[in-house]
């Protein structure tokens, strides 16, 4: 069974950072889309940031573009370092991912794996 846990949300003021961790475990097999999404309170999901493990190339969000950047440590553990952090990215964050090709733009629904979130609060 695909397992995926998100880590490293908080509390954090306007200009901090913040780095999430997202845990894969069971057969990972064809991972080549993970990436991160965010949800604020009465939003929508949205994605922040892709990492296609095709070619290492890296998508983001035009509000994150500069900020945020998503990496792989490991073939486990994908990465959000989140820098110059704004209330608007105050959200729950989920690490999700896909076997297959990797696009920006892709429904939220072509992702099959889904971890639980992590609460990221931004405050003046």
């Amino acid at each position: 069974e695909v397992q995926l846990v998100e880590s490293g949300g908080g509390s954090v003021q306007v200009g901090g950072s913040l780095r999430l961790s997202c845990e894969v475990s069971g057969n990972t097999a064809g991972f080549y889309c993970m990436g991160w999404f965010r949800q604020a309170p009465g939003e929508g999901r949205e994605a922040v940031a892709l990492f296609d493990g095709a070619d290492d190339a890296t998508y983001y969000a035009d509000s994150v573009k500069g900020r945020f950047t998503v990496s792989k440590r490991d073939a486990k553990n994908l990465l959000l370092q989140m820098n110059t952090l704004q209330v608007q990215d105050t959200a729950m964050y989920y690490c999700a991912a896909r076997r297959g090709f990797c696009s920006w733009g892709l429904p939220l629904t072509e992702f099959t794996y889904w971890g639980q979130g992590t609460q990221v609060t931004v405050g003046v």
